[in-house]
């Protein structure tokens, strides 16, 4: 399989790095392998992994054929917030990742609805994704929604691309947050040297806007709501710690140590989730109730306060 592109906004960015952002879903060194076997040229010429980028170089890279593996259909419990012909939106736990990748291929949300669904998930993100077309982290909960055929994909990919789908999301993050609400407008791209991350310090970072209000204080933490205008990859958790508030339980984007040990990552729950539905055509809204740690965690900052 061949992809081209043409750059843009990455001059001066090493090539390995430019195309590990590209295939996310790949490591820095198998891109660096790709370039070692001459799959990848540069304006008709094999480059090496160290060469910087011009505007307008044009890239051609040639993806190895990869069988991948069946993702066997797996009897979890699933949490079903609504369902009908076209989709379902389910409330997924902490510790489950949405789809198999590579060298992860069990335990995940995917694996579930094939035993739910049986065939009916659409399949225009291919094996590993059916039926996916939006995501959350593994450790934030909350409402998700699922496509069960083809044209409810494209419908909610449409939405999604033109930021019409209703998401909030609460949090709890560190610091008190004196604005009682505000809105972060900066744009979010690959980290230039940890690339699992997610930063604002980038030259190729997209634009993301999230809106936040204060749902309460407790002094040395903030309850507060996130409404998504964009859905950038970590849009919140990097948001947030930008302006000084990062998630309390996110060791990634905020403090390494966290002051309530037993939490499982960052406190962070999709809590509504609404879009026009691909049937019907009319607006569909659900709520998912917060996660029970969410909730005795709430509480008990209330009785500390």
């Amino acid at each position: 399989m061949k992809e081209c592109f043409v750059v843009e906004n990455q001059e001066g960015e090493r090539i390995d790095r430019y195309l590990s952002d590209v295939l996310e879903d790949r490591s820095r060194s198998y891109i660096q392998k790709l370039i070692k076997d001459h799959l990848v040229i540069v304006n008709q010429k094999p480059v090496k992994a160290s060469y910087r980028l011009l505007s307008g170089d044009q890239v051609e890279m040639t993806l190895p054929e990869i069988k991948e593996p069946d993702i066997l259909p797996e009897n979890i419990p699933l949490d079903i917030l609504y369902e009908d012909a076209d989709v379902i939106i389910v409330n997924k736990p902490k510790q489950m990742v949405v789809h198999p990748s590579f060298g992860h291929y069990s335990g995940t949300l995917v694996n579930a609805l094939m035993y739910h669904c049986g065939q009916s998930l659409s399949g225009i993100n291919g094996m590993m994704r059916p039926g996916i077309v939006h995501r959350i982290d593994m450790d934030t909960t909350g409402s998700l929604v699922v496509c069960k055929n083809d044209l409810a994909h494209q419908s909610l990919a449409a939405q999604l691309k033109k930021h019409t789908i209703r998401r909030v999301y609460v949090a709890i993050v560190h610091g008190d947050v004196k604005e009682d609400d505000g809105t972060v407008d900066i744009p979010i791209g690959r980290h230039p040297v940890e690339r699992k991350k997610m930063s604002t310090h980038t030259r190729n970072g997209k634009r993301a806007v999230t809106h936040y209000k204060v749902l309460e204080r407790f002094g040395g933490y903030t309850y507060i709501q996130c409404i998504l205008e964009t859905g950038r990859t970590h849009q919140i958790r990097v948001h947030m710690s930008e302006i000084g508030h990062p998630l309390l339980g996110d060791e990634v984007y905020g403090p390494r140590k966290c002051p309530f040990p037993k939490l499982q990552g960052q406190t962070l729950h999709a809590k509504t989730l609404g879009f026009v539905h691909p049937g019907t055509g009319e607006y569909l809204e659900v709520e998912a109730p917060l996660p029970d740690y969410f909730r005795e965690l709430l509480e008990r900052l209330v009785q500390i306060k």
